[in-house]
């Protein structure tokens, strides 16, 4: 990096830090610190909503999502704008009639104390751990691409958030929301022109598109119902529209954010400017990550990109037989590029597709070897493409336009996750079991305390997290094992009106050990869990009130 890259990225960061702190200082009560004092607009909530979820892994595991496996994966948003109409004629009026600071709130109202225990005890586990690894994911890229230390890095990343979250709560994470998704923006599109202006010419976008699909890359659409398959419209409408129905309508990272709204409708119309933007956004980011497989089509790419695994193996003996795959590897790169300045005829696209399933398999090959030299290295490379194709190709000071934009989307979703995991334990565990008779003003300074805790708690999940496959489904991962039964627990709430506090409450935690297990024996993709663990928690729930009922009535007889 020059120092025209550290300037940019400095700058950005600094800015971003020094607006949240300077525009919310002053945050007083708990209506303002932790629902922003019910003032936020619309464009601001929406915009607010989907920083929060597109964290720095969007940025760098999706253009590598792309890279190898294509297009399909935005077949899981398929059930977001599906989610969003729902949470707008359900949850929001609820949630605004009741004046809730947290969604776990009603649903002591409901059933009992004990499930919203059980519920905000289920979002601490599950967004604890998230928030951990949405500083670790883009640090350990970052660390291994950068030759940064990694330590440093979590802790840099997680000082930064910890400044302003804890000086302004939710108006602070809201405000610098927008400054960061202003950024990401940018940025992205930069580097989607860059990516098309370094194509050969000749290489336009249409035929870009072209090459993509010739090899298979621009499958959008799986109309199979493969129980293994992760991404097809099935699991985005079934699987991704309960887990999108969960986060955004139950998990308090989510909530918090459009409970700071002016009014039941603002709140509605950030959610549906979301679910309207968002599906586009993860198109486009996958589409960058097209385009720079396209790129490598024309131009040398290593045989893995994790530049640490590379290594790893270069200087064992399994030195030479990974040359070799290297070699070989190299021979398609050229063949490839041959094929490629010819009509893309039937025979040439047949002929790329051998040539790509051939380079799959040293890939694999190359893995294996990886694994056998140090079994400790990332073998997945996935999060590691775009980075890569960032600090190898792209202009001076774009560089650092670039590492801010991943950076500001490891805050901004940090930074929500760390505000709504302080407002869970100080209303719900600390409030409702510790004291009720202190004045805002404590409760206030108790958040604060509370925000810098899970701050330091995060950075210490992200300084002992290890990797694991692709870090865009890791969270996707963790929040299907709980996410499924939190959204069955607040169905029950709204709409199974005969069900009671107990019957919920042993159904939950019955539902939570089959889920567990369920993952365990892999039978399906992980994103059915989220359909199947709301499934289950509502028919036990039903069935155990249904026996207790039985149970007195047979008593009173």
């Amino acid at each position: 990096m020059e120092l025209v890259d550290w300037i940019v990225l400095s700058a950005t960061l600094l800015f971003i830090v020094g607006y949240g702190i300077w525009k919310t200082k002053g945050n007083n009560s708990v209506e303002e610190y932790i629902k922003g004092g019910n003032s936020s607009k619309w464009w601001t909530i929406g915009l607010s909503v989907m920083a929060t979820q597109a964290s720095a892994i969007t940025f760098l595991s999706t253009p590598g999502q792309a890279f190898h496996s294509g297009m399909g994966f935005v077949q899981f948003y398929i059930g977001l704008p599906i989610a969003m109409v729902i949470i707008c004629l359900v949850f929001i009026p609820l949630y605004h009639k009741l004046k809730v600071f947290t969604a776990y709130e009603y649903l002591e109202q409901r059933f009992d104390g004990k499930t919203r225990m059980l519920t905000a005890f289920l979002f601490l586990v599950q967004r604890g751990l998230a928030a951990g690894i949405t500083i670790y994911a883009p640090a350990i890229v970052l660390s291994t691409v950068l030759g940064w230390d990694l330590i440093t890095l979590n802790i840099l990343i997680g000082v930064l958030v910890i400044l302003y979250t804890v000086s302004g709560g939710t108006k602070a994470v809201s405000v610098t929301q927008k400054q960061q998704m202003a950024v990401i923006f940018a940025g992205m599109f930069v580097a989607f022109y860059v990516i098309l202006d370094k194509l050969p010419e000749g290489v336009d976008f249409s035929r870009a598109l072209d090459i993509a699909g010739a090899s298979d890359k621009m499958n959008i659409l799986d109309f199979s119902w493969d129980l293994n398959n992760r991404y097809t419209v099935w699991t985005g409408i079934l699987g991704g529209t309960f887990l999108m129905l969960s986060y955004f309508g139950t998990d308090q990272s989510q909530v918090q954010r459009y409970l700071s709204g002016k009014s039941s409708k603002e709140s509605q119309l950030g959610l549906i400017f979301n679910g309207l933007l968002k599906v586009p956004m993860q198109f486009f980011i996958l589409l960058v990550g097209i385009m720079v497989f396209v790129f490598y089509q024309f131009n040398s790419s290593p045989l893995h990109f994790n530049p640490k695994a590379e290594q790893a193996v270069r200087v064992s003996k399994h030195s030479a037989a990974y040359e070799k795959l290297g070699e070989e590897h190299k021979s398609i790169e050229r063949q490839k590029k041959t094929l490629l300045t010819a009509s893309l005829t039937p025979e040439v696209k047949a002929s790329l597709k051998r040539l790509n399933a051939r380079d799959a398999e040293l890939k694999a090959e190359a893995k294996t070897l990886i694994k056998q030299a140090d079994d400790t290295v990332v073998l997945n490379d996935k999060d590691y493409v775009f980075i890569q194709f960032i600090l190898k190709y792209l202009p001076t000071g774009l560089i650092g336009l670039l590492l801010a934009v991943i950076l500001s989307a490891a805050m901004s979703s940090t930074a929500s996750e760390l505000n709504a995991l302080a407002s869970t334990t100080a209303i719900d565990l600390y409030k409702r079991n510790v004291s009720r008779d202190y004045d805002e003003a404590h409760y206030v300074k108790v958040t604060k305390l509370l925000t810098f805790g899970w701050g330091i708690l995060a950075i210490v999940v992200a300084c002992v997290a290890d990797l694991f496959d692709n870090l865009i489904q890791l969270v996707n991962i963790i929040g299907s094992l709980f996410y499924g039964n939190v959204l069955g627990i607040f169905l029950l709430a709204f709409f199974v009106k005969f069900t009671r506090g107990n019957a919920v409450f042993v159904a939950a935690i019955i539902t939570q050990f089959a889920i567990f297990i369920l993952y365990k024996i892999d039978y399906f993709s992980f994103l059915w869990l989220n359909a199947v663990g709301c499934i289950i928690v509502m028919v036990l729930a039903v069935f155990i009130q249904a026996l207790m009922e039985g149970r007195q009535g047979s008593l009173v007889e």
